[in-house]
């Protein structure tokens, strides 16, 4: 059986058999596929056969990279979506509909704490945020009958504080909730929230997985060990007609038809073929083709990553800098125990001075590309309380550490003596 990870990144989930022999996955470019005939095509639309009809619901390119994905990240499987915002908006919504709430930490994101704080209530979804989200007691505190999730990133943006998801899970699932991680960050080459108790992961595809900044994209994997019957969650075990036959009067829910894939199924046949935000498959095949050198990408970027923070927490005019992965920080252990190959390639510091200042060491790099995204083969800067953070109230963000001094860095695949050179005379050249 193969199990190592690199030899998953380039096989996983594809037979050429299957694809006319093709050695890498083509794009099928085509809205809608041949039904056959009329048997064929009713089992297919009451989903009593596999296969494809309509690539707003499911597509081959597209399911080459769901199933690479559910491989990598140890779930049973997976919903590619056009956006890793779309994933995590599809999978809140999914497990809190209907007037369920969440629990989250205010260092999220800045979109996903827009999302759940001043968005998601228009659809009476509601969110109890906590100040950290590793306190146990915090957290329990705000666990209630209305509670179906808790919500987190397993390396949190920009600050890249370690969620400590095992013992999380623990308490979500004794009072039956649901653990829904964003691990975006450190990929599923870094960390898998799935071994340790998590029920639902999602990523934004864009960033690490792809890795070349030219492709947008997400996607929701199902651990797939988690009740979704257990009476919290009544969408699930109301018999829905669209998995149902009315004409043989066999009417089924979520929970009674798919069992632990509920909700997975659920993601797919209500979200995805509702909402509609469908993934292209000429993405897709880009996502495909990045995640083929996600092992090679990743530990470069986190060597790089590591050596710049070193660098940087002894440079003039750097007052702190935010890297769990630096070997001395509080969350030391949590690293040994959920990261032995590093936490991921960004990192953030804060500098000295005021926002003149940032925006001179900001114009001033070089190599640096000055874009709000993460992951890229390219290293990238941003100062996120002006663009990646900006939606977030100012309360929360200044708890979060995201100050009008913060600069954010995504190392890219560059020498790192060149980027650190880069960020030498760009700070000189500040003050």
């Amino acid at each position: 059986m193969v199990t190592d990870f690199s030899t998953q990144t380039i096989h996983a989930g594809y037979d050429p058999l299957e694809h006319g022999h093709a050695a890498v996955p083509p794009i099928y470019a085509s809205a809608a596929f041949d039904l056959e005939n009329a048997l064929r095509g009713d089992a297919l639309a009451s989903g009593q056969a596999e296969g494809f009809e309509y690539s707003r619901v499911a597509n081959p390119t597209v399911d080459a990279l769901e199933q690479r994905l559910a491989v990598l990240e140890h779930g049973i499987g997976a919903v590619a979506v056009s956006s890793g915002m779309a994933a995590v908006t599809y999978a809140l919504m999914c497990a809190a509909e209907g007037g369920g709430r969440i629990i989250a930490p205010t260092n999220l994101y800045g979109a996903s704490v827009d999302a759940l704080g001043d968005f998601l209530p228009q659809f009476g979804i509601h969110t109890d945020f906590v100040s950290n989200i590793n306190d146990l007691d915090e957290v329990a505190s705000k666990i209630g009958p209305d509670t179906r999730a808790i919500f987190a990133e397993t390396v949190a943006n920009p600050s890249t504080t370690i969620l400590d998801v095992e013992p999380l899970a623990e308490l979500a699932h004794r009072h039956g909730v649901a653990l829904i991680v964003d691990n975006t960050v450190p990929t599923p080459y870094l960390f898998n929230p799935i071994l340790f108790g998590a029920d639902i992961v999602v990523h934004s595809t864009t960033k690490g997985i792809t890795g070349h900044g030219n492709a947008i994209g997400g996607a929701v994997i199902d651990g797939g060990h988690f009740d979704w019957a257990n009476g919290r969650f009544p969408q699930f075990t109301a018999r829905q007609q669209v998995i149902s036959d009315d004409r043989t009067g066999q009417w089924h829910s979520f929970a009674e038809k798919f069992g632990k894939a509920a909700f997975i199924k659920r993601i797919r046949i209500k979200y995805l073929r509702t909402f509609g935000a469908v993934a292209s498959p000429f993405n897709a095949y880009l996502s495909l083709i990045g995640l083929e050198t996600l092992p090679q990408r990743v530990a470069q970027q986190v060597a790089s990553a590591k050596a710049i923070a070193e660098h940087l927490s002894r440079s003039p005019h750097v007052i702190k800098v935010n890297y769990s992965g630096l070997g001395y920080t509080p969350q030391y252990e949590l690293v040994g125990k959920y990261f032995p190959r590093g936490v991921g390639q960004i990192l953030s510091f804060l500098v000295d001075g005021d926002a003149n200042n940032v925006r001179r060491i900001i114009d001033g790099t070089r190599l640096f590309s000055y874009v709000p995204n993460i992951g890229d083969a390219r290293s990238l800067i941003v100062d996120p309380a002006h663009i990646t953070h900006r939606e977030v109230p100012a309360e929360a963000r200044i708890a979060a550490g995201v100050s009008d001094n913060l600069i954010r860095l995504s190392i890219g695949l560059e020498s790192a003596h060149d980027l650190i050179a880069d960020l030498d005379q760009a700070i000189a050249s500040a003050y």
